[in-house]
């Protein structure tokens, strides 16, 4: 039985992550903490908990964190740094799902966070979470970076051709959409309901912070640095990211579906649809796939690939808990396979 912590199990993918642990066979959940909400019962919080967790929330400073096997940080971005050197040190490994170990030049972190790294030794050895890539690294890991929502959609998406070098490195555009809950549970104008719903924008098209994320993914599967473009979109729904990717292909005499069957063969939680599919995003709710589908419009010399996850599932807590399940050495679906929830 591995003993888990969570450290910030509040937001929504923190009690996502509380949804996936608590049925998970092979956890015990020990600590969740929260300074604003230490005493108070989880499942008050959360009544869709009760009879699920029978915890209460902790202070962080009295949860005994350095007892678990393993400690989730469903935090904002800069918490997991100040925390983990000490945990790491006790012999406790570390799942960030904030982007504190994500990027691997500390100097291009601190740009695009706006705040000066405080553990940047743990940078060097962090291991970025995307089990489709990195599953070998991930069984030996001390601290596992959990990538980004949008960066899972688009990189899945492209990288059977990147890795092919089927597309022009130096020409990738992402044109994606997220639900409201990508952007978190604190109260924001942005995110009322009257001023999300109904309604449909564009944003961070000068630069956003997943930019770098991905094109280092990216650049590492094409073995040098690549041209992206990348604007992400806010929809009025509450879960779900439809990336639609588009590459000018270098050869027209390749099998793109053959291709992307063949990358994701063995990939559990990535499906790639049959030809001339378009994958929706409810087709995957409060699930840990990936589906996609790959077209060449007119037969042209351009590729569309479309890529939908749940992005607080594949983009985050079910993504953890696949990282969890790989450090563990326990079956990679284990605590994952729930259906998708339609409608």
């Amino acid at each position: 039985m591995v003993h888990a912590g969570i450290v910030g199990g509040t937001g929504y993918t923190g009690v996502e992550l509380l949804r996936l642990l608590a049925r998970h066979p092979q956890v015990s959940l020990k600590a969740i903490t929260s300074r604003k909400e230490a005493g108070l019962p989880v499942a008050e919080l959360f009544p869709s908990l009760r009879g699920h967790v029978d915890l209460a929330f902790s202070d962080p400073a009295q949860a005994g964190l350095e007892s678990c096997d393993v400690v989730f940080f469903a935090t904002p971005n800069g918490i997991a740094m100040e925390q983990a050197r000490a945990l790491v040190a006790a012999g406790v490994r570390v799942i960030d799902l904030a982007a504190d170990f994500r990027i691997r030049d500390v100097p291009t972190w601190e740009r695009w966070y706006r705040m000066p790294h405080a553990c940047p030794e743990l940078v060097a050895e962090a291991v970025y979470g995307l089990p489709e890539v990195n599953r070998e690294a991930i069984r030996a890991a001390r601290v596992v970076a959990n990538p980004g929502c949008y960066p899972t959609a688009v990189q899945l998406g492209f990288l059977p051709l990147v890795e092919a070098g089927l597309v022009d490195p130096d020409q990738l555009i992402a044109d994606a959409k997220s639900g409201v809950s990508g952007a978190g549970r604190k109260a924001e104008v942005g995110s009322l309901f009257s001023e999300a719903a109904d309604n449909f924008k564009a944003y961070g098209v000068p630069g956003h912070r997943h930019l770098p994320e991905i094109a280092q993914g990216l650049a590492r599967a094409a073995g040098r640095p690549v041209g992206l473009t990348f604007v992400p979109h806010l929809t009025p729904m509450i879960r779900g990211i439809h990336a639609t990717l588009y590459g000018r292909v270098a050869r027209r005499d390749v099998d793109l579906q053959a291709l992307f069957e063949t990358r994701y063969a063995n990939e559990p939680f990535v499906d790639v649809l049959p030809a001339g599919s378009h994958p929706e995003t409810r087709s995957v709710r409060a699930s840990n796939l990936c589906r996609i589908a790959v077209h060449r419009p007119q037969d042209g010399d351009t590729v569309v690939v479309l890529s939908v996850i749940d992005n607080l599932v594949k983009g985050a807590a079910g993504q953890a808990v696949h990282n969890l399940n790989l450090m563990f050495g326990m079956p990679e679906t284990l605590g994952l396979e729930g259906v998708p929830v339609l409608p």
